[in-house]
Order: C-alpha cells, then structure tokens, then sequence
C-alpha cells in the first residue's frame, strides 16, 4: 500500500533483492552487454522466446546464472518478436493462461535438465505495464503462474494492483520498484513519462528508498512504497556502474532468502 507522506518517516530497508533481464537476444542480434550485471544482482529474468530468447541463448543463459550462482526467474512476455514485446495485445484469460503456461514451461523444462529451479516469474514490456494497471489482467497471468508451481513469485510493479492480486489468487509476489522510472502520487509508474538516466539521481533515490521506504513522485513530494526487488534496467548506458555503486550501498539477497530472513527462519 501507498501514501503520500507530508514529512519523511524513517522505515528502513535492511534486504531487498536486486534483478535484471538476461537472454534478450535473438538469433543475430545479440546483446551480450547485460551479462556485465551479473556480479551486481541476486536474481535474473531469462527471457522465454515471445519477446526475445531463442533455445541456444536461454541455455547459455541458465549456465551464466549458475556459475554466478544467482537465482532464476522466467521473464515471460507477449508473442511480439519484432516489437521486443513492447505493443499492447488484447487477450481472452484463456489465451493469457496458454502464453504464460508455455513460456514458464519452456524455462523450467531448460533449468530442470541442468538441475536448477525457477523461482520467480516477470513480465515484460507491454504485459507488464497491463499487469501493473489493470486487476483482471494481473489475476489471469497470476493464475497462470500458479499452475505452473503454487511456489512461485510474482514480480510485478509496486503498488495495490500486485499487492491485491497475491491476495486474492493466494500466489507470493515481490514489488518491484524501478528508480529510472517517474512516479505517480500513489506510487505507481507514470508510463507515458521519459526515463531518468543520471547515475546521480539514481544513487541518491536508492538512498531515499532504502532509508524511508520513499520514491520521489512527479508532484516534487515522496511516497511511501513497498519494495521487495528492484530493478535494474539494460537500457541504461551506465547501468553496470550504478548497480555496483548500489552493491556497496546495500548486499542484494533473492526475494525467497529476504522472506525467509524476516520471518525467522534465518
């Protein structure tokens, strides 16, 4: 839950996961760069094939995680290879369900033959943009998620739309926050606004979240959000240089670990 807070109040982050997208070549055009983030994060999205990713890069990809020993995810998106996943669909639940079950399926049937588990699911580009506005979407791609395994997170975009869905399908989900990106009063994403690329900026909102639990909001005020993940985009030019100057600000820990610590178990 979100509320614009008039004064800062002191809520501190102490774990937060850091993720980033990997596999999003295809066939020739390659993009080897987002490998460099590999020594900065504690989980990764493998892309699954709609959007990007084909069988020889998802492989590739599962291995370079292993090595790092870095947790998996699918990121899965709409079956949109010549946009990157990014134009908007309209879809019935039922062809939502077989687009998720596929994806998520792919991947989990590639880690399992190298004996390794996916623990979480993404969205990308257009579908997670309708995840993160729209209830009915994000239930029916939620839905999905749990039938391929009740133990599965849902990464979505922080705010009540992902935070009602895990209640309501009883699925784990993660809130991701994405510092590049403006934020609305309620603390959700203005999607129509530019992304910021300033290292500057992005290291001191890191700060701001992890001491009050605080985005900057595009009213010039701060609001209060949940954060379990955040991400780390490719397409920030710097990007490698800014998540290893937010590795020395705070140690990663996957979403499963940070959720075993605070409640006990660990």
């Amino acid at each position: 839950m979100q509320q614009q807070l008039e004064k800062p109040e002191r809520k501190q982050i102490k774990n937060i996961d850091f993720n980033c997208d990997l596999a999003q070549s295809f066939g020739v055009y390659k993009n080897n760069s987002e490998y460099g983030l590999l020594d900065y994060v504690s989980s990764v999205n493998i892309s699954c094939g709609f959007h990007a990713g084909d069988p020889l890069t998802i492989r590739n990809a599962l291995l370079a995680a292993k090595e790092k020993n870095i947790v998996v995810g699918a990121h899965i998106g709409y079956d949109d290879i010549q946009g990157f996943g990014y134009r908007a669909m309209e879809l019935d639940e039922d062809e939502i369900e077989a687009l998720v079950l596929y994806q998520v399926g792919a991947i989990m049937s590639f880690a399992k033959s190298y004996k390794m588990e996916i623990e979480h699911v993404r969205p990308h580009g257009a579908m997670y943009k309708r995840a993160a506005e729209d209830f009915t979407f994000a239930c029916a791609v939620a839905k999905a998620i749990k039938k391929c395994s009740q133990w599965l997170v849902y990464y979505g975009a922080a705010g009540d739309v992902i935070e009602k869905t895990g209640e309501y399908i009883n699925i784990p989900i993660a809130q991701e926050v994405q510092l590049e990106k403006t934020y609305n009063l309620d603390g959700t994403i203005d999607f129509s606004a530019k992304d910021n690329y300033s290292a500057f900026d992005y290291i001191g909102k890191l700060r701001t979240l992890l001491n009050y639990s605080q985005v900057s909001n595009k009213e010039g005020g701060k609001t209060f959000v949940t954060a379990d993940t955040l991400h780390f985009s490719g397409k920030i030019p710097n990007i490698e240089e800014i998540a290893k100057e937010a590795v020395s600000i705070i140690q990663p820990v996957p979403v499963n670990y940070k959720n075993a610590c605070e409640s006990g178990w660990v």
